[in-house]
């Protein structure tokens, strides 16, 4: 399953300038998900961090993996129209940079759910190298 910026408004509540996945590459519903997020100089982020040397910041690549998460949850029927938020962020690290022109592939697995809390193991990667990783947990309201 693929999903382009409005189908991926269809499942996420996330809008400009929060929706920090262009394009599902792939998805298996309540498994796993893949995206992509192409990070261009244009973005809002970058006028504050850091105006002389860009980076993207460590924050929003964890947010842009979670929305990813968030995408493999409520592409499952029962989860349609529900919201997931953050329950939390465990053992993220951050290995490159992200800077304007990177194309960030983003990939969530789930790994377990005790009822409307899921849990993922996410990672980043920039030209096959990881940017971010971190353990998730998401709260399916």
């Amino acid at each position: 399953m693929t999903l382009n910026s409005n189908e991926i408004m269809e499942i996420l509540p996330h809008r400009f300038p929060f929706q920090l996945v262009d394009r599902i590459t792939d998805c298996e519903p309540g498994q796993w998900a893949t995206g992509r997020k192409c990070v261009t100089v244009n973005e809002q982020f970058f006028c504050g961090h850091f105006p002389q040397k860009h980076v993207m910041p460590g924050v929003l690549i964890i947010e842009a993996l979670a929305q990813v998460g968030a995408v493999a949850l409520l592409t499952e029927p029962e989860h349609k129209g529900k919201l997931v938020l953050f329950g939390g962020i465990k053992n993220a690290r951050f290995k490159k940079q992200v800077v304007p022109g990177d194309v960030l592939e983003l990939h969530c697995e789930l790994t377990a759910r005790r009822g409307p809390v899921g849990f993922g193991k996410a990672v980043a990667k920039v030209d096959g190298q990881i940017a971010a990783i971190a353990e998730l947990t998401f709260a399916i309201g």
